[in-house]
Formats: C-alpha cells, structure tokens, sequence
C-alpha cells in the first residue's frame, strides 16, 4: 500500500479514535478488514438500546446511480414502516476501503448493506469475529417475526459465523445467466439445425467457416468469445465442469484437478486451431466481441440474457434480417450437460456496535418483509407499476422503470418463496429479455440447471483468501493451454503450483466442510 494513502486514512481518523492496527494490507493492497478492531464509542448492546418508538435511522448502502433520499421506494417505506431513514452510500470503487474505516471510527450506522460476495463474506465475517457487530439472533426472536417467517431457514443458517447470525441474508435468484447465442439466419443459410450435442456444435461452427453465410471472407468468425471466459459456459457443462468447484465422486473439486479438465482444453484447443473459434480470443475485451457478433462477423457467441435487448437491437441494425437465439445445454459424449447457475446471497445487512438504535433498526428491517410491504416496494403497486393476470406480473412502463427500477438496491432480507416470482416482472421490461431468461431457466430441463454447490458455504478463510488468485492463475493457464504457450505435458507441474499456492489448504477445508453438510 502506498505511504501517501496510509498517511491519508490516519489523518482522516485522527482525533481520539481507539483503533488498534487501523491498516494492514491485504494481498491485493486494500485494507484488509481483519485489520480492524472497533472504536471505543458507547456500546449500542440490545439491553442499552433506545427504545424511543420510530427513531430516525442512519444507514449505509452499496453504490447506486440515484440517492436513496429522493428515490420513490424510501417515501413509500417511511410511509408504511413509520421510520424516517438518512441514506448514505459506498463508493463506487473500492466500497470496502471506504467500508473499513467506517467501522472502524465507530460511525454510528444503524444498519449497512454490502453486497454478499465472497470478499465482502470474508469482511462481514471478521467484523463479527472482531465485535464490531451485533448478533442479531436474540433482536430477530423479540423484534423480526417476518424475519423468521420469510427468509430461506437455510440461508439465515449460512450467514452465521461460528453459530451466531450477525447479519441479515438477502438471497440471490438462482439463474442461469450465460450461454451460447447463435444466428439462426446462417444456420438456414447452411441448413443445419440448432446444434445439440458438442459433435454438432463443432460441425456447425465448421459449416460457418468453410461456407461462410455472413459473407465476411477471411474475417469470417464462427464462435466469438470475451478473454476472461477461459471456461466457455455450456461447452464446459458438457465436460461436467459447469461451476468452478463441481463434485467428483462426491468431493467438491476445483475444475483444474478434475479428470474431465484435459478433455475440456482439448476441445477448445482443437476448435482454436481448426480457426473454428477467434483467433483473438484472449484479445477480446466483452466490447470488443460482442462488436463482432453485432456486426455480423461471428456467428456464435458466448452471452448474458440481460444483454439481449441491446445486442439484439444492434445486430438488426446492422443487418436487418439477422434472426438469433440461444442454443439449449450441449451434452458431452457421456450425455453431460450442465448450465452453471449462481446460488449465493446477493447482499448482507448487520447493524453495527456503534448503531444508536439497534432494536429500531431491526424493527425497520422486520416491517419492511410485511407482505404488502415488501411486494409494493420491490415492484409497486398494482395496476399503477404492474398488472397481475394469471400469476403473470407485468409492469407498466415507463413508471415501473421510473419508480422501481432500483428497488432492489433496498432489500434487506427478502421473501425468499414469492420474491423469485415477483421479480420476473423486472425482466418482462422487454419481452425479449423475458424470453431469454425464461429459454435457459424455465425451458431448458431442470437437470441442466446447475446451482454453485459453494453458494451457501459458511465463511472458509483458506478458500475465500485464495480463490480469486487462483481462479485466475487457472483462467490464465487454460487460455494459453488453447494458444498453445503451453502444453498439457506440463499440466503437472502447474498443480503442483496451483496446490501449493494455497489451492491444497482450499481443498482441504472445502472438503472437511462438504462432508459435513452432506449429512
């Protein structure tokens, strides 16, 4: 870390804070929160709360483009809970340094929302260990009926850190996100049919060099793809390797050590070679391939259904009478398919010692999982943001977009069994991204669907310290095992590698708790 920001960060908390070891750097030269020990501030324990009814509340939120203030939801939600809120955000860039000496001046949030990825996983977990937060357990079973009545027993349970709930777990919607996306116009022009199977998927992309129906010449691209996607999602799946982490005869194993990983890089590495796949793969930025698939040089690429609407609206742009589509899960040659779909919490929010009002804030968190409540401030209100026929929720544009297009940006905690259904309002904006997702989460067989088997994985510090690192060392490995900078004859030599720079510790605790949670 740079002597000028530490000079900084220590002028910024001058002034009688209590900071034992404000800054240590973690590995990646951010402040890393096991560096901090909260401030000496008055304690704000359940038994020394205020109990003054509707307190004003202070609390902190991740980055979004609009203020919290003014947006439509906080209005409705004074309305109906009784709690004037202040709003404040994390910045953009680098929340958790900013997030890190908040807590650590005693900044006296009432509650604050990260996002519940594995770094701000491992965050909130030493916070707790710490005792910078409140365990929650004891205020849930006084103030949070709702609580208990709504949220997934099983992700309260995975939020817990060494047996305690220190936070209240919003869970992410188990999609499916990414696949291959086709133009069905050159498949007519070379009459085939939608590929199914990885044999077919290799004869088309070799029917759109050899026969090249975008008339491109020697710019013709069968299957374009973004760099940093070394594993190509749906081919992957077809190798049995949808997620990073998959099970291997019953342990979770990283996809660098399973026996289907060779099988995998020689695929990709012969549709490389056969000039079947971009031969600037490792070039491309996301941009970058989607231009050449929205300019008609690819045939193929590899896509997130929320980007459909605006791929979609280029490509006819360009060539108006370009129809596309995804593929459905390409099975192996053993009849594997898999798509890989994100399981996991999408945001955590705990109330920090320092918090005046924690009884208040829990109360706030509670009102807001009242069913009228909670449906009116995620998608509006009937007939004005949305109309509801047949168990179908369709919004009303432009107000939906105008009053509750950011309205997930206020969960705390949700609805775990009615949320899912509530929230496909928001993709039928457009039906086209409706039809996307719908195609690879409701119209694809229900074996093809793929949950991250980590996602509910309490806090591992050997895994969540080095995966990053090491999904990358092997995101890079991989991509020049398809270039051919290296060659699988080495493949040992890199596990060893990839073992000893902390993949073996990684395996190790990831097993000793799977064993236990398949019981």
């Amino acid at each position: 870390m740079a002597m000028k920001y530490k000079k900084w960060m220590m002028a910024t908390l001058a002034g009688g804070l209590s900071v034992t070891s404000l800054v240590a750097c973690s590995s990646n030269g951010t402040p890393s929160a096991s560096s901090i020990t909260p401030a000496s501030n008055p304690s704000a324990e359940v038994s020394k709360a205020t109990t003054e009814p509707k307190s004003e509340l202070k609390t902190l939120q991740i980055w979004q483009k609009d203020d919290y203030n003014t947006y439509p939801v906080a209005e409705y939600l004074e309305q109906k809970t009784g709690y004037k809120v202040q709003y404040d955000m994390l910045p953009q860039d680098k929340p958790e340094d900013k997030l890190n000496i908040l807590i650590a001046s005693g900044e006296p949030y009432d509650a604050i929302t990260t996002f519940g990825s594995t770094d701000f996983k491992a965050i909130y977990s030493d916070y707790a260990k710490k005792g910078a937060l409140i365990e929650l357990g004891p205020l849930i079973d006084k103030f949070g009926p709702n609580i208990k009545a709504v949220i997934d027993p099983e992700a309260l349970e995975a939020a817990k850190v060494d047996g305690k709930l220190y936070a209240i777990p919003t869970k992410s919607i188990s999609n499916v996100n990414t696949s291959l996306y086709i133009r069905q116009d050159w498949l007519e022009k070379v009459n085939m049919k939608t590929p199914t199977t990885l044999d077919e998927l290799t004869a088309v992309l070799k029917a759109f060099k050899e026969k090249d129906p975008g008339g491109n010449g020697d710019k013709n691209i069968p299957l374009t793809v973004k760099g940093e996607a070394a594993f190509i999602d749906n081919i992957a799946g077809a190798f049995g390797i949808p997620n990073f982490w998959n099970d291997v005869n019953g342990k979770m194993t990283p996809r660098i050590l399973d026996p289907a990983y060779t099988e995998y890089v020689n695929y990709v590495t012969d549709l490389f070679k056969q000039g079947l796949l971009d031969k600037e793969y490792a070039a491309n930025k996301d941009a970058t391939a989607k231009e050449k698939f929205t300019s008609g040089k690819a045939g193929m690429i590899l896509l997130n259904w929320s980007d459909v609407p605006t791929i979609a609206d280029a490509l006819t742009k360009n060539i108006p009478t370009a129809k596309a589509s995804y593929i459905s899960a390409l099975k192996g040659k053993d009849g594997k398919a898999g798509l890989a779909a994100f399981r996991g919490f999408d945001r955590l929010t705990f109330i920090p010692k320092a918090s005046k009002h924690p009884e208040d804030a829990m109360k706030w968190i509670n009102a807001k999982l009242e069913k009228e409540t909670f449906i009116n401030m995620t998608i509006g209100e009937e007939n004005k943001h949305y109309t509801l026929k047949d168990g179908t929720y369709t919004p009303i544009q432009p107000i939906f977009s105008d009053e509750r297009n950011a309205a997930n940006n206020f969960l705390t905690g949700s609805d775990d069994t009615n949320y899912p259904i509530y929230w496909q309002a928001r993709v039928r904006k457009d039906m086209r991204l409706f039809e996307a997702w719908e195609f690879m989460n409701k119209k694809e067989p229900a074996t093809t669907k793929v949950e991250d088997p980590l996602g509910f994985a309490p806090y591992l510090p050997e895994f969540s310290k080095s995966f990053q690192q090491l999904n990358t060392m092997v995101g890079d490995y991989t991509l020049k095992l398809v270039f051919g900078a290296e060659q699988l004859s080495g493949l040992d030599d890199f596990i060893a590698k990839f073992k000893s720079s902390g993949g073996e510790a990684s395996y190790n605790e990831v097993n000793d708790w799977y064993a236990t949670a398949k019981k």
